[in-house]
């Protein structure tokens, strides 16, 4: 966790070189996400480091901008209408300006910090987290419409950490009630080393390698291209709820939508 905001740095510029050199063409290419092109993804990072930015380095006016704010995302629907979308190089120079203040924000908190977010306040570790959750998702749908495989790397943990603290989020976004279970997760990260969070004797648990459980988490892959398992029926369960963001959880991804992408080199 110590690590995350340097890491946080690093998934903005990875993300940040996919899109750089892109044309007007490029960039108004439809992604997996239905109705979202390169832009408005980059767009949408854009606008919620913005948020990330603010609630580090001036919470009352974090507070003040959010407090109207019922429907996350219509707001983050409503916000894209103010990025400049139609114009490649303006709308990269405001990605790069607002995710940087956005990391040096954050990174400038002293140790153990909380800060304003839309729920509750959240420890800015866990906020960087969130941010990682979102560069993961997001750059993966970018990737895919460029037929790239993004790197890699035990970065990952961070989006691993996130999902298991937000693991209610697939339950609360269909109203389904949270069980009173605790889940057990093996995650192999891709240096081979394995994180295990909660109970060690729970008979609810999911393993599988961790870029495979991001993926899984952030719904871009369905369930079933992915080498993840369960044992015990909630943690089955879960597999097919999993998501570690608010709000809808949206048509995801279809089986086997993916497979021309399986021999794309690193």
């Amino acid at each position: 966790m110590n690590d995350v905001f340097a890491d946080l740095a690093t998934e903005t510029e990875l993300v940040d070189r996919m899109v750089a050199a892109l044309d007007e063409r490029q960039w108004a290419l439809e992604t997996p996400a239905p109705g979202w092109t390169i832009a408005k993804q980059v767009a949408h990072l854009s606008f919620v480091f913005r948020l990330a930015g603010l609630a580090a380095s001036d919470p009352d006016t974090f507070t003040a901008l959010t407090s109207n704010i019922d429907d996350f995302n219509a707001a983050v629907n409503g916000a894209l209408e103010g990025y400049p979308l139609d114009s490649p190089a303006e709308l990269l120079a405001r990605w790069r300006q607002e995710s940087a203040e956005a990391v040096r924000a954050l990174t400038d908190l002293p140790e153990g910090a909380i800060v304003p977010w839309l729920v509750r306040p959240l420890p800015a570790t866990v906020l960087a987290c969130a941010g990682m959750m979102e560069l993961f998702a997001h750059g993966q749908d970018i990737a895919d419409t460029l037929r790239i495989r993004p790197e890699r790397t035990d970065r990952i943990g961070h989006v691993v950490i996130f999902a298991t603290l937000t693991w209610d989020f697939g339950y609360l976004s269909r109203g389904l009630p949270t069980p009173p279970v605790q889940l057990r997760y093996e995650i192999t990260a891709p240096s081979g080393e394995v994180w295990e969070y909660g109970p060690a004797d729970s008979a609810e648990r999911v393993t599988g390698p961790a870029v495979d459980f991001a993926l899984l988490v952030t719904r871009r892959r369905h369930r079933a291209d992915l080498a993840v398992t369960a044992t015990g029926a909630e943690a089955d369960r879960w597999l097919d709820i999993a998501q570690a963001y608010r709000g809808p959880a949206g048509e995801g991804r279809a089986p086997g939508q993916f497979d021309h992408l399986k021999t794309l080199a690193g």
